[in-house]
Order: C-alpha cells, then structure tokens, then sequence
C-alpha cells in the first residue's frame, strides 16, 4: 500500500462566535498518498484556501485530526511545537503569484529555504541546480525573476516548493495568471513531479479543463470534502 502523505479526519474549521458563527467546513476527511496529485474545487468562497491553509498549518482548524506522513500533527489541538519548522521541512507552497525576491537571482530564490533550515552549501548548490535541471530552466541560475516570463518564473517558483524535499506541495491555483497553453504545460509538470518525486500535491483550481491530468478531484460539497477518482483522464 501507499504511504500516506496527508490525512485529515472530521476536520471542522468555524469563524466567529454565537450569532455570528459561520461554519465552513463540516467534518471533513480524505487521504492523500504519496505520488498522488489532486486537485481541490469547489465555488468561490466555499473554503478551499481555508482547507490548503489548515493543511498546510498556517492556520488552526476548529476540531478534528491532521497526519501529516507518518506523525498525527493536529488532534483538537496542534501537537507539534513548531508549526514554522513544521511548513519549512515537510510542506512545499506555490501560489497564483510567484512572489519570487525580485533582487535575488533564480539560485538564491530557490536556495533560501533550505538554507533557513540550516543546510550548508555543498548540499544545497547540486540540489538547486538538479532541480533547476529538471524543470527545464537550468540555464536561468543566474537570472533575475525581472528577466523571465510568467511561465519561467512559475517554474522557479515550483523549484522553490520542492527545495526542502517536502512530503507535500500546496498550490493555491498555480495556473491563474497563465494562458491556457502555460496552464496546461504547468499541471502536466505538476503531475511529473508527483510521480516522479513520490510528493503528494494538492491544487486548488477554477478550471475545469485542467482536471483530467489530475489522480483524484477533491470536492467541496455542503461543507464536506468528496473525493473522486479520476481514470485515464476519465472523470
């Protein structure tokens, strides 16, 4: 069996309180394993960054249970000391903006993390520049982000996310500010990485055309999660 990358079980996320008490997600559960790449939709405002944003430990849910791997990370409370060391090791981000360090080269973007999490150079520099490779970018090592198109940058970007080795990649609709061509080439490298990398990558997408490419569809539905598999690109 697949080793388990992400599992949430009865996960409940409310804001506010008595009168003004809003529910946002009821009881939610699914499972993640590692290789896997889905994609997570449902209409404008109905929680899908509140559930990245949960995953990724950003912020707490209300009730409920999160695994991440192999260690139970949150039980109606975190149980972890360090959430920030926490995203840094285990858990990749890339979102609609590339927010790449405008006076930072592509290396430097791509190295900052690891070297926050106290890496040394020896390990870091072939990393950068394998992944780089691996992308399609390796030539850019020294380029600014000012110097690449969107495409590029979002590559660097994805560089970034897998700097750290991480267990999972959360992409908060990755394509948006892409053509369809761009969108296209970027959810199909996302589905290379997942398999090739064994990283479990969740993405919150508008886009209906770009779920075929996808393992499974995660779905909000009256604030419950629904999981569907997708099948030779066969919703």
């Amino acid at each position: 069996m697949s080793e388990i990358a992400i599992k949430i079980e009865d996960l409940v996320k409310k804001y506010g309180k008595g009168e003004s008490e809003v529910l946002v997600i009821d009881k939610a559960n699914f499972t993640m394993y590692k290789g896997e790449f889905a994609a997570l939709v449902a209409p404008s405002g109905a929680g899908k960054t509140t559930v990245l944003m949960m995953l990724g430990c950003v912020i707490e849910p209300t009730s409920g249970r999160i695994q991440i791997g192999k260690k139970v990370v949150y039980d109606n409370k975190w149980l972890i000391k360090d959430d920030r060391q926490l995203r840094r090791k285990q858990i990749g981000f890339i979102f609609q903006a590339h927010y790449l360090i405008p006076f930072l080269n592509v290396e430097e973007n791509v190295s900052l993390l690891p070297y926050q999490n106290g890496e040394s150079p020896d390990i870091v520099k072939p990393r950068v520049k394998n992944l780089l490779e691996y992308l399609k970018i390796g030539d850019k090592l020294d380029f600014m982000p000012s110097e690449l198109s969107g495409g590029q940058n979002q590559r660097v970007a994805i560089a970034r996310a897998l700097a750290n080795n991480p267990d999972i990649i959360l992409a908060d609709e990755p394509t948006a500010a892409l053509d369809k061509e761009m969108a296209v080439s970027v959810v199909k490298l996302l589905r290379k990485i997942a398999k090739e990398k064994n990283v479990s990558i969740i993405m919150v997408t508008h886009d209906e055309s770009l779920l075929p490419y996808c393992d499974k569809i995660l779905s909000i539905n009256e604030r419950k999660i629904i999981e569907k598999k997708v099948i030779n690109g066969i919703i």
